[in-house]
């Protein structure tokens, strides 16, 4: 489901060849391994700041979690040649958060924690020419060394839609 949803935007842009300018701010919302609100900077040309906030709740079965994370992000951007405005972009950050709820079946006392950690970031970002928006795919897997769910986790990213300025 969230590559078909990648595929059509990535489809959508390269269909309609709309062009595209850049952004220097934008602030928006993300979903699909939760909930967030984000927030990108440009710092130059090619690179850019982006905070996530998100909240992410799951309850199915014997499991019943949610937690708040914060993700702070550096990333490098390059231009897309074939569609204007399409750029990729590759990054590294840090991730905090505290979860709380039921998460192992066998561990009765695994009932909240605080959790930190490093993560990467790949992705697409597209911004729209004639309206101030801009749309992003991207994943970020993480590595937490504190805290919940120590070790590698690829439950991150997701897709954004931004207002620019």
């Amino acid at each position: 489901m969230k590559l078909k949803m990648f595929l059509l935007v990535a489809l959508f842009a390269t269909c309609f060849q709309l062009k595209a300018q850049d952004y220097k701010t934008a602030v928006g919302l993300r979903a699909f391994w939760g909930y967030a609100l984000t927030g990108k900077h440009f710092l130059n040309q090619d690179a850019a700041v982006e905070a996530i906030l998100l909240y992410r709740n799951y309850g199915a079965g014997v499991y019943d979690y949610s937690y708040f994370s914060l993700t702070g992000l550096y990333q490098k951007h390059s231009d897309i040649k074939s569609v204007e405005g399409l750029r990729w972009y590759w990054g590294f950050g840090a991730n905090l958060g505290s979860w709380g709820g039921d998460w192992d079946y066998y561990d009765n006392d695994n009932d909240g924690s605080f959790f930190l950690g490093v993560c990467g970031n790949i992705g697409l970002d597209y911004k729209f020419k004639d309206i101030p928006l801009n749309l992003s795919a991207d994943w970020i897997p993480t590595f937490r060394f504190i805290g919940w769910g120590n070790g590698f986790t690829e439950e991150s990213g997701g897709l954004a839609i931004r207002y620019t300025f």
